[in-house]
């Protein structure tokens, strides 16, 4: 079990989540405008890193 890519699968969903969240929010006009900011970028982040993980992991045999 490779848990390297498994924390990046993880990581890559939690920030897809986060980055619709974000995007549903911003459409629907919520006011609390500085939270969806930092949903987005967390989530952005959170994306980033998680295909990077996925990516640069090697398969164990």
């Amino acid at each position: 079990m490779n848990v390297k890519r498994t924390f990046g699968t993880i990581l890559t969903v939690l920030g897809i989540i986060g980055i619709i969240y974000a995007g549903y929010g911003f459409i629907s006009h919520n006011n609390d405008t500085r939270a969806l900011i930092v949903a987005s970028i967390i989530g952005i982040i959170f994306f980033v890193s998680g295909i990077g993980l996925v990516k640069n992991t090697k398969d164990e045999v």
